[in-house]
C-alpha cells in the first residue's frame, strides 16, 4: 500500500492521502463503516478499512470481514450460466419455455436466456407482498412461482432496460435442471473453488458465515444503529439475485480468476462486458440509470467520455452498500463493501475516480 506521507510531492502517495481522507469523512469512529481495495495490476495501491463489522461484538472491519454483497452476487450467476453455454449444455438463446413448459404466458416462448442476464426480458417483479413472513424468508424457487401464472409482460424482449432480481432466479432453476446439481454445489465446485474463494459462501439462515459482518441503518436522530439485514429486509434470502456473503480480499481472487481467464473464454468475458442493453434514459427503472451506461452480462458497463471503459456492479441489501468497479483496459480495480448505507455511493465513486485518474493510474 502506498505511504501516507503528509508532506509528500509523489502524487501516488497524495491520492492515497486524498482516499483516507476521503473515508475518513465518511465513518465516525465506534459506528459501521467499510473495506477500501484498489488495485493497479497485480499491485495492492491502497487498502484500509474503517468502522465496526458488528455493533454487538465491536468487531472491528478488516479485508477479511465477510460482507452481504447483494447484486454484485449477479455477476457470479451470470458467469455460472456462460460456462454452460460454453459447454453446450445450454445456449443463451434458448427460450424460457424450454425450462419451465408450465409457465402459461406464451411470452415466454419469445423471452431467451441472455434476455435474462442482459436485464432486458420485459418481465415484472410481482413476487407477493402481502405476505410478510414470505417477504422476509422466500428463497430463489419460491421467488419465481408467480411467474407459472403470469399473463402479461412490460415491453417485448430485448427492446428496453428494466432491472430485475426474480429473472435471476430463473437462472438459479435453470442452472439446476441442466447441471443436475443444486445451484449452491454447482457453485462452488464450478466457480468459487476454481477462483480459490474457499470460504466464500451464499446466506442461509443459521448458516455460520465465517467472520460476518451485519448491515446497519442510522436511527433517527438517536446516534443509534438498527441491524438491518436478514428478518429486517424483504427477499434477503434469495441467492443467485444476491446472496453471496465473501470479503474484500476473497473477491481480489475472482478479479484474479476473471483476468486469467479460468471461468470462461476470453472471447465470451469480453462479450458479457460490453454494452448490450442501454440503461441511460429506460423509462421503466431508475436503477443505475445514468448517462453513458450499459448492461452487459452480469455487469453495467460505463463508457463516460475522457474516461476508459468501466465494468462494475454495485449491490444494495439491507444496511449493506456494495461497489466493485475495474478498469478492464488499465487493469485498475477499486472495491468498496460498506455495512451502512448513509451517504451517496456514487458521489463516493467519481470522487474516487477522480483521485485515480489524477494519480495517472489510468494513463
Amino acid at each position: 500500500m502506498m505511504s501516507c506521507n503528509q508532506n509528500s510531492s509523489n502524487p501516488k502517495e497524495i491520492a492515497a492521502q486524498k482516499i483516507d481522507s476521503l473515508f475518513n469523512s465518511l465513518y465516525n469512529e465506534g459506528e459501521p463503516g467499510g473495506s477500501v481495495m484498489i488495485m493497479k495490476g497485480d499491485e495492492v495501491f491502497f487498502a484500509k478499512s474503517y468502522g465496526i463489522a458488528d455493533m454487538e461484538t465491536k468487531a472491528p472491519i478488516d479485508a477479511n470481514t465477510f460482507f452481504n454483497i447483494a447484486s454484485v452476487s449477479k455477476q457470479f450467476t451470470a458467469m455460472a450460466i456462460l460456462k454452460l453455454h460454453q459447454e453446450g449444455k445450454l445456449s443463451l438463446e434458448d427460450n424460457i419455455k424450454k425450462y419451465f413448459p408450465e409457465f402459461k404466458g406464451d411470452f415466454f416462448e419469445r423471452i431467451q436466456i441472455k434476455h435474462l442476464l442482459s436485464q432486458c426480458s420485459g418481465l415484472p417483479d410481482n413476487r407477493p407482498r402481502d405476505d410478510r413472513h414470505f417477504v422476509l424468508t422466500a428463497t430463489d424457487m419460491q421467488s419465481i412461482e408467480f411467474f407459472k401464472d403470469l399473463e402479461e409482460i412490460n415491453f417485448e424482449p430485448g427492446t428496453n432496460y428494466e432491472y430485475q432480481n426474480p429473472t435471476f432466479q430463473l437462472c438459479y432453476a435453470i442452472i439446476e435442471k441442466v447441471s443436475g446439481q443444486s445451484f449452491e454445489e454447482y457453485m462452488k465446485q464450478n466457480i468459487f473453488d476454481p477462483s480459490g474463494m474457499t470460504e466464500t459462501v451464499y446466506f442461509e439462515a443459521e448458516r455460520n458465515i465465517p467472520r460476518m459482518s451485519h448491515g446497519y441503518i442510522p436511527e433517527d436522530s438517536t446516534n443509534a444503529w438498527k441491524q438491518y439485514d436478514y428478518m429486517e429486509e424483504s427477499f434477503f434470502a434469495t441467492k443467485a439475485d444476491g446472496g453471496i456473503y465473501t470479503s474484500i480480499n476473497e473477491f481480489v481472487k475472482w478479479e484474479k480468476a476473471l483476468q486469467d481467464n479460468l471461468i470462461i473464454s476470453d472471447s465470451l468475458k469480453q462479450i458479457a462486458h460490453s454494452p448490450i442493453t442501454p440503461v441511460s434514459g429506460s423509462t421503466f427503472s431508475s436503477y443505475q440509470n445514468r448517462p453513458y451506461t450499459s448492461y452487459g452480462y452480469g455487469w453495467f458497463i460505463e463508457e463516460k467520455p475522457g474516461m476508459p471503459r468501466k465494468v462494475y456492479h454495485t449491490g444494495d441489501n439491507g444496511g449493506y452498500q456494495i461497489y466493485a468497479g475495474r478498469f478492464p483496459e488499465k487493469k485498475v480495480l477499486v472495491l468498496v463493501f460498506e455495512n451502512r448505507n448513509d451517504h451517496s455511493r456514487w458521489k463516493m465513486v467519481e470522487e474516487l475516480d477522480a483521485i485515480v485518474k489524477e494519480a495517472g493510474l489510468l494513463e
